[in-house]
């Protein structure tokens, strides 16, 4: 008799593309936050809710490479691609956190470019996990991540500048620096993404 094989568990793809479209929800509701007479209260509630919904999907991507006898890549990239998509939503959290704990009002308006770059991040990243099933086309993924990081970066030395300018208070500097650097770090998170996609993809070709 041959010998049966338990076929792959394909579910962790579909998590993989839940877990991404909550980073497109979280950065849509950051890009509220930022608005003009935004509900900053509601919005933290949604945020809180959002991110409460990501670690579901987290915890259920866990359970499920814990229960599979066969997964579709290897074990550890799955932990760390399911930790690095939640690390995201958890930054984005801190930052709409922030802005509420610290009552700040007025935000610089070169904040809107930092979402902008974020929420296309998290587009693309949507847009890309669905692709892990058959590893294709996903080099133009990890390429134009690392190309808006890039680009975040640059809009992080221009904000700081403009925060340092004389411009504001000095207590409003302080607080504005650590909203302007949690916003760094999450699109930092999505470069991290990115890097970890790479090295699935060039280990399964």
């Amino acid at each position: 008799m041959g010998l049966r094989f338990r076929p792959v568990d394909t579910s962790f793809y579909d998590l993989f593309t839940e877990s991404a479209n909550h980073l497109v929800r979280g950065a849509d509701l950051l890009a509220e936050m930022l608005s003009e007479g935004a509900d900053a209260a509601d919005v933290g509630q949604r945020m809180r809710d959002a991110e409460h919904a990501a670690d579901e999907t987290t915890h259920a991507i866990v359970r499920r490479v814990n229960s599979t006898f066969i997964t579709p890549f290897d074990r550890e990239d799955i932990y760390s691609l399911a930790s690095a998509l939640d690390d995201i939503m958890d930054l984005m959290d801190e930052v709409v956190d922030m802005i509420l704990l610290y009552e700040v009002k007025v935000l610089p308006t070169e904040l809107s470019q930092q979402v902008e770059v974020l929420q296309r991040c998290a587009e693309l990243t949507s847009a890309s996990m669905p692709n892990l099933r058959s590893m294709q086309s996903l080099e133009e993924y990890w390429i134009e991540i690392n190309r808006l990081e890039n680009a975040g970066d640059k809009n992080h030395r221009r904000i700081l500048a403009n925060l340092f300018s004389g411009e504001y208070k000095t207590i409003e500097v302080l607080k504005l620096k650590d909203i302007v650097e949690s916003l760094e770090d999450s699109i930092d998170a999505f470069e991290k993404v990115a890097n970890i996609v790479e090295q699935i993809a060039v280990k399964e070709s």
